[in-house]
């Protein structure tokens, strides 16, 4: 009787929670660190001085993509920078395009490898040769910000034992359900938590796709490790590890590409899963060390959201197994919304509503795709369960110390362009349509 009310009770009470905690973190970082640098209207103002950075590119297979990332990378507003592309052994026309651009763009920096070595291993390329104490990462479909620079900077001038700070992802790809759908996370999902941890002082990852390191940091932690496939949570855990502090901008902001097909999606949220899975299993061994307390509560957050997977995979077994053998009265289910279907779709759209009213100033239509968000539960909620459980006996069973190397992901069916994007009084880049048109009215 006492199993089976914990396994009901975690697996409804447990999101609302959780929900409710990113809510109001969300809100008390907004009023605590980000309202009043709202109204700084050129960032780059607010520097004291003016070090250089690198801006690192890793790319496998970006021809269709790299023109449009080094145009815009050539119109940052920041005056001392140089651009290093790493094309890591790639199939398709990479190689032959950035040679072009190095012609046009004398910033440009092209490192070719032979081959397909995983992004770890190009970052670490890139980190060797860079000149600059400071290295902006991001990915090679990823439209930087022009601001995205002097935002981040801005915390290493107040942080001497600052390593890195994550900026703000956006998503480009708005054309079907699983894109609109993924506008709402990236606000209330991945923007929410983000802003919660950082004021616990912890943040569980960097994103990948947009964050600048100081040098000095990685090289106290031994840069990025090539083995782990998810290298932005690795990085972010072995520097908190080494006291190195990790924030979150919501200001420095990256327009990125996301799959919009059901099997792009499994494959990308699988990799997620299992990096997270490989990182709980590395650094387990900090609750073996009181110094390393602070990052515990993150440490068992995400245990309990695996947690949360396999007690929602029971709940969903034990109701299909009911469809067709009768159960006890104890062990049955009703998946059929009724108040709890209310509850959680009620505190999901709060949850959005909340995220996107604190990322309006910097995605003012994603309110557009406000209402598809009741769905996110069913979909999301469903795959990353499905994800999570798939992913533990993988990285059990995954070859110690293999390399985790590139394979192309889906990149959406409608990005965003950003040789004609309109850059805002507020310094905000607005992408226009690409090759392929956006539905009317649905560009960002």
């Amino acid at each position: 009787m006492y199993f089976e009310n914990i396994l009901f009770g975690f697996t409804f009470y447990y999101p609302l929670f959780m929900a409710y905690v990113w809510i109001i973190g969300g809100i008390t970082y907004y009023l605590r660190y980000e309202r009043a640098g709202l109204r700084e209207a050129d960032p780059l103002t607010e520097l004291t001085s003016l070090p250089s950075v690198s801006v690192i590119v890793p790319c496998f297979d970006e021809g269709d993509n790299i023109r449009d990332v080094v145009e815009a990378l050539s119109r940052l507003n920041y005056p001392n920078y140089e651009v290093i592309c790493v094309n890591d052994g790639s199939k398709d026309n990479t190689g032959v395009i950035l040679d072009e651009l190095m012609q046009v763009y004398p910033m440009l920096r092209v490192v070719h490898q032979a081959r397909n070595q995983g992004k770890a291993v190009a970052l670490n390329t890139a980190a060797l040769i860079a000149k600059s104490e400071f290295l902006m990462c991001i990915d090679g479909d990823a439209i930087l910000d022009r601001n995205a620079i002097p935002w981040l900077l801005q915390h290493f001038e107040s942080g001497p034992r600052l390593g890195a700070v994550t900026g703000n992802p956006r998503i480009r790809t708005r054309s079907t359900l699983l894109g609109r759908l993924q506008v709402g996370e990236f606000s209330s999902i991945v923007g929410l938590i983000k802003r919660t941890q950082r004021i616990y002082g912890r943040l569980f990852t960097v994103s990948g796709v947009v964050a600048m390191f100081r040098r000095r940091a990685l090289l106290d932690v031994g840069f990025w490790s090539p083995e782990m496939l998810t290298e932005d949570i690795d990085i972010s855990w072995k520097m908190q590890l080494h006291h190195w502090d990790v924030r979150f901008e919501p200001r420095a902001l990256c327009w990125i590409l996301m799959p919009e097909t059901l099997k792009g999606l499994w494959q990308q949220r699988l990799r997620w899963a299992m990096g997270g899975i490989q990182a709980i299993a590395k650094y387990g061994y900090i609750f073996g060390e009181w110094r390393l307390r602070r990052m515990w509560l993150i440490y068992i957050e995400y245990i309990l959201s695996v947690l949360w997977a396999f007690a929602m995979g029971t709940v969903l077994a034990l109701w299909l197994i009911d469809l067709f053998i009768p159960l006890p009265e104890k062990w049955q289910v009703e998946i059929i919304p009724s108040w709890h279907g209310v509850a959680i779709g009620t505190t999901c759209l709060l949850q959005v509503f909340t995220g996107m009213i604190l990322d309006r100033h910097y995605d003012k239509k994603a309110f557009r795709h406000y209402f598809w968000m009741i769905w996110y539960p069913l979909l999301y909620w469903m795959l990353n369960m499905f994800t999570t459980i798939w992913s533990v006996p993988k990285v059990l069973f995954r070859r110690r110390g293999k390399r985790a190397v590139w394979v192309s992901p889906d990149r959406g069916i409608s990005p965003v362009d950003s040789r004609n994007a309109e850059t805002t009084s507020d310094g905000v880049m607005r992408p226009a349509p690409l090759h392929t048109p956006i539905a009317k009215g649905d560009q960002p």
